[in-house]
């Protein structure tokens, strides 16, 4: 069944796109919660008299996506959890706390299903995180968990100062 889509649903479209859905999911989803109409001649006429004002929102969307990836790209962000023998945390970190880091360390309101984390994180240390921002607009933000940033710097050099050692002695 072809629909056109009235908003962006992730993995299907944007504004204004015109797709091919299976009719159960058009008929109880997306037609009940308004995120699509059935792309009749009358919807799709109307579509192209909306066409100026779709490109303009969707440039809007696009800039402002651009915008905040510069913001978040390659930052860090701090999140506190206890921390148990060898590294294993106790519980794990989700997306929702990433979200809530983020906005309290950087001042930038993320929805947690943008964060693309696969599956909740469980050992203490640096980890790269991906955050969905529009379409295939992603920043990539590194979470560290159960060290601060200074303590992962100490970290990092020690790391390449017994790589170093460990070159020179293979010599």
């Amino acid at each position: 069944m072809k629909v056109v889509l009235l908003g962006e649903i992730k993995g299907k479209g944007g504004e204004g796109d015109v797709v091919d859905v299976a009719q159960g999911y058009a008929e109880n989803y997306l037609f009940p919660k308004k995120l699509a109409v059935a792309a009749t001649k009358g919807n799709l006429k109307q579509l192209e008299e909306r066409r100026n004002n779709i490109e303009k929102r969707e440039a809007v969307r696009i800039a402002d996506a651009n915008t905040l990836k510069e913001t978040l790209e390659g930052k860090s962000v701090v999140v506190d959890a206890k921390v148990g023998d060898e590294g294993v945390l106790f519980g794990s970190v989700t997306s929702a706390m990433i979200a809530d880091a983020v906005k309290a360390q950087l001042g930038v309101e993320l929805d947690r299903k943008r964060i693309e984390l696969g599956k909740p994180i469980k050992m203490a240390g640096s980890h790269e995180v991906a955050v969905s921002l529009y379409r295939e607009i992603r920043a990539t933000l590194t979470v560290l968990v159960g060290v601060t940033a200074d303590e992962e710097v100490e970290e990092e050099a020690v790391e390449e100062t017994a790589e170093a050692e460990t070159e020179a002695a293979a010599e």
